[in-house]
């Protein structure tokens, strides 16, 4: 079963500039996930995703540049349009889609979301920040009643994506786009 590793990186990011080059640290913030996908052992390549071909230089050792259509640079690209054409172009049977802004997530972390979609306990996982506060949607709470307010450790927990990475089958993302 090949399990591919892919960060997507657009250099012409409108919000930050040059965010995924920016410093941290000493060190292009790009670098840190490259390095810890790299570290990762149920991962059979790692990717950076990329128009620009002047990263070469800046990526960590055993990391592959592939050159993608800069018409996926736009603002205005859906991160689906890029699944897809990663997709397209690497053949594999599980993907690890991972950001640079998310420089702090730990190798186990990535291993062990791997090891449960790659033992098929899974069809995919993400990276989730538990949140055990009052939490409210769409103009109403979310997780507890007006009528009963309780303790915070009452409190049913919601999930949010960090986006941080996904992991997903080649079957399921082609079917599906999920």
């Amino acid at each position: 079963m090949k399990t591919v590793a892919f960060v997507p990186i657009r250099l012409n990011s409108s919000r930050v500039a040059g965010k995924n080059l920016r410093p941290l640290g000493g060190r292009p913030l790009m670098t840190y996930i490259l390095e810890t996908l790299r570290q990762v052992r149920n991962i059979d390549g790692t990717y950076v995703y990329c128009s620009d071909a002047s990263i070469a230089p800046l990526l960590p050792q055993g990391v592959t540049l592939l050159r993608r259509d800069a018409a996926l640079d736009s603002d205005t690209t859906l991160g689906e349009q890029i699944y897809d054409a990663f997709t397209r172009e690497v053949e594999a049977d599980i993907y690890v889609l991972a950001h640079a802004t998310s420089p702090f997530i730990r190798p186990q972390t990535i291993e062990e979301a791997v090891a449960r979609v790659q033992g098929g306990t899974y069809d995919s996982a993400f990276s989730a920040e538990r949140i055990q506060t009052f939490a409210w949607y769409g103009g109403r709470p979310l997780n507890y009643s007006l009528t009963h307010v309780p303790r915070t450790q009452e409190l049913e927990p919601v999930y949010a994506e960090t986006s941080a990475f996904f992991v997903f089958g080649r079957k399921l993302w082609r079917d599906n786009h999920r």
